[in-house]
């Protein structure tokens, strides 16, 4: 079983160079940009065909949490690979969804849960008994502490940190840097340190 990309963009190359490392086999890559022909070595193929996916794998290779959604909500029966890099660190009571993509040098602790499509990015750290839901991207040097949930669709931005036993909710954005010591309610922007509500994400 060979697996097929969507999106060909950067996101695209480091997911295929994680595949390559794992040694499993890419076909090329799906992108609606037709104009596009190949990404590193693959060949592009334009939209999807379904047809080409019969027997085959996908990933989801676009850094749009909700775009990543529309996309899988526009499918059906489809069978998802993953993505984890060789040289993460994760915990044998970790659980990781299906499409899900985890970089170079992540660290995961004890019973985490990581939902479907999600994007855990470079040298990002996850502690023990954390939950995050399908579409979330924790972007790279992010370090979330012990006990945190993080809503579907949220983007935590690159070096956030956020304190222990948090609830972050559903299609937040969290900007670079920031520092996260309260609760955030849903379609949050959040900014500074320590981390300041600025606008609402709608």
């Amino acid at each position: 079983m060979k697996t097929f990309l969507y999106g060909a963009s950067g996101h695209a190359k480091v997911i295929a160079e994680i595949l390559e490392d794992n040694n499993l086999e890419i076909e090329g890559v799906f992108d609606d940009n037709e104009s596009i022909k190949n990404v590193l070595d693959y060949r592009c193929f334009g939209k999807i065909d379904l047809e080409k996916l019969e027997n085959n794998k996908l990933i989801i290779s676009i850094g749009d949490n909700k775009i990543r959604k529309k996309i899988v909500d526009s499918l059906s029966n489809i069978n998802y690979n993953t993505a984890i890099d060789k040289s993460a660190n994760i915990s044998k009571r970790t659980h990781i969804g299906e499409g899900t993509v985890i970089m170079k040098g992540v660290s995961i602790n004890s019973s985490v849960q990581i939902g479907k499509h999600c994007i855990i990015n470079t040298n990002a750290s996850i502690d023990h008994d954390c939950k995050i839901d399908n579409f979330v991207h924790i972007s790279p040097n992010s370090a979330l502490a012990g006990n945190i949930k993080i809503g579907e669709g949220t983007h935590i931005g690159t070096g956030v940190n956020i304190i222990p036993n948090l609830t972050i909710g559903k299609y937040c954005i969290i900007g670079a840097g920031a520092v996260i010591i309260n609760d955030i309610p849903d379609f949050s922007v959040v900014v500074g340190n320590p981390g300041k509500i600025i606008k609402k994400n709608i």
